[in-house]
């Protein structure tokens, strides 16, 4: 629904704040990791599942991943209490990512707003509506990787 990627723009921008070469990019279209020398690799989480692009994205590239630093976040509490919490990674995740050494995971909110593509009646009726997402925690946590690529 497009805060996942929107995430993903603002992580790299940060990263080009700091003098780094940064660009978000779609797993769906990425084939290869040749050129990057780190990831970091994002996930929107729907019943408490990373989505299938990225599971695949991780399944084709393992040793490619492996080769690199690799960071990990994940977005989607519609909560801000649980968005504030930073849930550890969630266990399908965590088997997806088996084999690959990533530095950090950290959980952000989602954001669900009532006109977004594929929402219905019961997905309203069932879950918080509203952007959860705290963009300075995002930052932050962001800074922090391009910390820890240029020292």
């Amino acid at each position: 629904m497009g805060s996942n990627r929107e995430i993903a723009d603002f992580i790299a921008a940060v990263l080009l704040e700091h003098g780094l070469d940064a660009e978000a990019a779609s797993v769906r279209g990425l084939r290869s990791l040749e050129g990057w020398d780190a990831v970091v690799l994002g996930s929107a989480l729907y019943a408490a599942h990373w989505q299938r692009d990225a599971n695949r994205f991780v399944t084709r590239n393992r040793e490619a991943l492996a080769a690199r630093r690799v960071w990990v976040f994940t977005s989607g509490p519609l909560d801000r209490t649980l968005a504030a919490a930073n849930l550890p990674i969630a266990p399908n995740a965590a088997e997806i990512l088996a084999g690959v050494p990533y530095e950090g995971h950290r959980t952000f909110g989602g954001r669900l707003t009532p006109d977004a593509e594929g929402v219905d009646e019961q997905i309203l009726r069932t879950h918080a509506v509203g952007d959860f997402r705290d963009w300075t925690a995002i930052r932050e946590w962001a800074a922090s990787i391009a910390r820890a690529l240029t020292t």
